[in-house]
């Protein structure tokens, strides 16, 4: 295609309302990988740890879908009142991780900080109490409310792979159409 069919062709020619539609929706798409990009890279790099809040014990703080940033603290730090995300002491009944507040704040017989968390929406403390072993805790900072349903929905592999796939899928066949709609030009000279 020469120079001036091309621009015939592509600068001159009014979009259709499907390829405006098409490009829309690609805009979009884009957008909203980059954001979400963003939203997992960005607090990385500034010593950010990142959770997804699944149960409703913190509904009013953090509501469910949220994601909450936390950034590990001295536990020498932590106040009754912060927010942190911890593993509860085996045996205690939830498996995983709690993001819940801290209720109290206590030193045992070895002297040893000894505490008690509380979810926001719970009427009542924790039944345990644990101790951190570790010279820092994850103390929450700043969430955002309902993006982490797209994290929790990224966590399903098939999911996953459709959100990957399908964008390749289409890129590879606006790429056919490409080639099968350019003139084919003779190779070669005579």
């Amino acid at each position: 295609m020469t120079t001036r069919a091309y621009d015939y062709y592509y600068r001159r020619q009014p979009r259709s309302w499907s390829r405006r539609a098409g490009a829309a929706v690609a805009t979009a798409l884009c957008t909203a990988c980059v954001a979400l990009a963003a939203v997992m890279l960005i607090p990385a790099l500034f010593g950010y740890e990142r959770y997804v809040i699944t149960s409703g014990s913190m509904t009013g703080s953090y509501d469910r879908g949220s994601i909450v940033f936390a950034k590990p603290v001295p536990v020498a730090d932590l106040r009754v009142g912060d927010v942190i995300t911890y593993v509860p002491p085996a045996g205690a009944g939830p498996s995983g991780l709690v993001t819940h507040r801290i209720a109290s704040i206590a030193p045992d017989p070895a002297g040893r900080l000894v505490f008690r968390t509380q979810g926001d929406a719970n009427p009542g403390p924790d039944p345990w109490t644990f101790t951190l072993d570790q010279p820092t805790q994850a103390r929450v900072d700043f969430h955002l409310p309902y993006v982490g349903f797209a994290f929790a929905a990224l966590a399903d592999r098939t999911l996953r792979m459709i959100v990957i796939g399908l964008p390749a899928l289409l890129l590879g066949l606006v790429a056919a159409a490409r080639l099968l709609r350019q003139p084919r030009h003779e190779g070669g000279r005579a």
